[in-house]
């Protein structure tokens, strides 16, 4: 249960106690900015397309009755981005999660599985992974350069060659690759109990990659409301924990990691946990960043308690913190979230969610516009 947890306790006692010592009191309403990342791997398993298929289309089918009822603080219904790894492509399942992105309920951006890469051919492959999602008409541009951009989910969570034995990677200065080819910012973390997990935890931070030292992101800059950093890369974090309401054994804490499984949904209690992590841009500690994961074409995740357990999470995010005075929810994809830290970067006020497209600007949206346009 606690398999490599040496790499951040200290971290996570460290925050703890300064959490308890500054105790400062935070302007109400604390908005709270809600992200699901999915690793969407619904070729699992090296199945047949036509099975990838019919994942596709019963968690399309079953996810669609889920959000119904749900809304955020702005009527958004809960919004879903989709990490799609390039290396098990297939154009049929990529169209019609692009399909159900077109409704206004998700975008889709870049996962990659890859082992004993060098920085060349792995920037190849994420230069043809822009290419095949830009023909499809999904990631983003940058308002300002027309650069086409996409957020970065690692496979096997070896981001940075951050595995001992330096297998699923092999690049050390990923980052930098990741960078240049247009990544504005990697959601891989949290990976525990996994040895690629940083000693940084429930941060917002920039990170370099340096040619000779793998897991260079293992400590970084924190992004800072009114104090821009030339960083090569920002890494968004999850919430990272000791859950001292499960444990093993009736004594041991379980690890909490933000990951939604069949096997452990999110209850009240966990998204309580996540919400205490605080994960904010420094000097901007109203605005709480809220990403968690899961995987959610597996057959156990496709399941129909599954998306009953998601339901209850909506409903409960809804009831306890959207009540408009002391909390605000906004749901968010990704990219949105990244252009709401960049707003709290540059010392942007007011409500959050008037900065959705800040920095970049979806593909999709021409679509969403035109379709406004004609109805």
């Amino acid at each position: 249960m606690f398999k490599n947890v040496h790499i951040w306790l200290n971290s996570y006692i460290f925050q703890k106690i300064e959490m308890i010592i500054k105790k400062s009191k935070i302007n109400k309403p604390i908005h709270i900015m809600f992200c699901i990342v999915d690793h969407f791997e619904p070729r699992v398993g090296k199945v047949s397309v036509e099975k990838e298929i019919e994942r596709v289309d019963n968690w399309i089918e079953k996810y669609s009755m889920t959000i119904k009822n749900h809304k955020d603080y702005e009527s958004n219904r809960p919004k879903y981005t989709f990490f799609y790894p390039i290396d098990e492509y297939t154009s049929q399942a990529v169209e019609k999660i692009v399909e159900f992105c077109k409704k206004g309920f998700g975008e889709i951006e870049v996962h990659l599985h890859h082992d004993k890469d060098t920085s060349d051919s792995l920037k190849k492959k994420l230069e043809y992974a822009k290419q095949i999602f830009f023909e499809h008409g999904v990631l983003s541009k940058d308002k300002y350069t027309q650069q086409i951009k996409y957020g970065f989910i690692h496979g096997n969570w070896a981001l940075c060659n951050s595995r001992r034995d330096g297998k699923w990677c092999g690049v050390n200065n990923e980052l930098k690759v990741l960078s240049e080819t247009g990544c504005y910012a990697d959601f891989t973390l949290p990976s525990a109990p996994s040895e690629t997990q940083t000693k940084k935890i429930n941060s917002i931070y920039y990170a370099k990659g340096i040619s000779n030292r793998p897991k260079s992101h293992n400590t970084g800059v924190d992004v800072e409301s009114g104090c821009e950093y030339d960083g090569e890369l920002m890494i968004v974090q999850g919430p990272l924990a000791l859950n001292f309401k499960k444990r093993k054994f009736g004594i041991i804490p379980s690890i909490e990691n933000g990951e939604i499984t069949l096997n452990n949904p999110p209850t009240k209690n966990r998204v309580d946990l996540w919400v205490d992590q605080k994960i904010s841009v420094k000097g901007r500690p109203e605005w709480i960043f809220l990403k968690i994961h899961t995987h959610g074409a597996n057959n156990n995740n496709l399941k129909k308690e599954f998306f009953l357990n998601l339901d209850k999470m909506f409903s409960y995010l809804e009831d306890k913190y959207n009540d408009g005075v002391n909390y605000k929810l906004h749901y968010v994809t990704a990219r949105e979230m990244f252009n709401i830290i960049k707003a709290a970067e540059a010392g942007e006020n007011g409500e959050p969610g008037q900065y959705k497209d800040y920095k970049l600007v979806s593909m999709l949206k021409n679509y969403q516009e035109s379709k406004n346009e004609n109805e």
